[in-house]
């Protein structure tokens, strides 16, 4: 249940949005003029006709009391999840000015809202169905097992291609040209090893990334090396390691730790896109366990993931983690509450704790490009041509990911800071530290920067 008299932030909303041009048009639609027929019920519902280029009115609908995160649908014809309507509409409600007064869902709203909670709760209810995988467990032992064999081919392959890229010298690589490396990682993808296809690519790409590249590519390649040898290897690691192996190389694979329920923390969400696909991530925070998690969720290129969740509120659900040694990766179970504001702040540590934590993940995990940690009491500094958030109490520091001066998250930062002290979560790796959330000293919202 969602109060009339709990309101997000503006930021919260416009956390929720799935680019800069969805934040934009959004806040434009976050003022009464636009709207008419708003509303709002106990029920956790908001809705409104939204004034467009059409002769009738865009019909939204939001549920605010999905504990999976606000659920949305929109008569206006955008892919964009979600639209600018949904988030204009969110910012008017949130705004607490009685432009969306408590009443009665209109019916359009109320069919929307009561269909899709009956098919979540049939989703709950234990049913007797089975996939095709329970239904064949022999078939699917027999599949996994060419799949194997495949990526085993392929791994071989690649190492290949790596011994002739150190005997024919590194700069070879600049003028053989991207379109090599694209033919191999064509063949990592034959061999249905997503994980090994994605960094070939990568390594393709270092040699046009500018000065010093030679010494990144040779890093880049020791790893993937690494990543074959260890697929190559498996049968000798430890089960935690080889499920991490098996994770980087690309195979799918199901949450296995027992469910851990928890009041979660929203500490950060942001997307990442390329043309294949749209990755959200979502990090929260358990203030009982004390434990930070990783969501993951997918879309086609040019759409949103659905599952969204406002940055700075809480709820309480279960999660259960992935396998894989120093894997935080986990999957959202069951809902008990829906998002709310919360007073929860995860707990802080110095800059040189933050890189020491990320070299003890790199020991689980050697290819683990950050590490997610919190940091206490840092000022955003400038030093010669880039930013870094340096220890209030002591002389000690961490340069930001560059480039860090374009970042408009950078500037809200440093306004949010104005010198003094904040408290920033982010992401710690070895090109330096990302900052995604940040609090004010004291008590304050949390303001998203990403």
């Amino acid at each position: 249940m969602t109060e009339q008299g709990v309101r997000w932030t503006a930021d919260q909303v416009l956390a929720l949005a799935p680019d800069a041009a969805s934040r934009k048009a959004g806040s434009k639609l976050g003022a009464a003029g636009p709207w008419s027929e708003a509303g709002s019920s106990d029920e956790g519902t908001v809705w409104g006709l939204c004034k467009g280029s059409g002769s009738k009115p865009y019909q939204t609908v939001i549920d605010i009391a999905d504990a999976a995160g606000p659920a949305y649908r929109c008569s206006c014809p955008s892919r964009k999840f979600p639209c600018k309507h949904a988030l204009g509409l969110l910012l008017l409600w949130a705004g607490g000015d009685g432009s969306v007064p408590p009443g009665r869902a209109p019916d359009w709203a109320e069919q929307w809202i009561k269909g899709r909670r009956e098919r979540a709760q049939e989703k709950r209810t234990p049913g007797g169905s089975h996939t095709a995988g329970s239904a064949d467990p022999e078939g699917a032992r027999r599949r996994a097992e060419r799949r194997a064999e495949r990526i085993t081919a392929g791994a071989t392959e690649l190492e290949q291609r790596l011994t002739d890229l150190l005997r024919g010298g590194l700069a070879s690589a600049e003028q053989e040209g991207y379109g090599l490396w694209e033919e191999t990682a064509a063949r990592m993808v034959d061999a249905q090893a997503p994980g090994l296809a994605a960094r070939v690519r990568e390594l393709g790409a270092v040699p046009a990334s500018g000065p010093g590249w030679p010494v990144r590519l040779l890093e880049e390649s020791a790893l993937l090396h690494l990543l074959d040898q260890g697929w190559l290897r498996r049968e000798r690691l430890p089960e935690g390691l080889a499920a991490t192996v098996r994770s980087r190389v690309g195979l799918p694979g199901s949450p296995d730790g027992p469910p851990v329920r928890d009041r979660w923390l929203v500490l950060a969400q942001y997307d990442t896109s390329d043309s294949r696909l749209t990755t959200r991530r979502i990090w929260l925070y358990g203030a009982e366990s004390d434990r930070t998690v990783l969501l993951v969720s997918y879309a086609p290129p040019g759409r949103a993931p659905e599952l969204a969740l406002p940055v700075g509120l809480a709820f309480e659900a279960e999660v259960s983690a992935y396998p894989g040694a120093g894997q935080l990766r986990a999957a959202l179970g069951e809902q008990f509450t829906p998002p709310a504001p919360a007073a929860v702040r995860p707990p802080g540590v110095t800059t040189p704790q933050a890189a020491a934590r990320y070299g003890e993940a790199l020991r689980a995990d050697p290819w683990l490009e950050s590490f997610p940690v919190t940091l206490s009491r840092v000022i955003p500094t400038p030093v010669e041509d880039s930013w870094q958030l340096a220890d209030a109490d002591a002389g000690t520091a961490l340069p930001l990911t560059p480039p860090a001066g374009t970042r408009p998250g950078l500037w809200r930062l440093v306004a949010l800071s104005g010198g003094a002290p904040v408290t920033v979560f982010g992401e710690c790796g070895h090109r330096g530290f990302t900052p995604l959330t940040a609090w004010p000293e004291g008590s304050g919202e949390a303001v998203p920067l990403c």
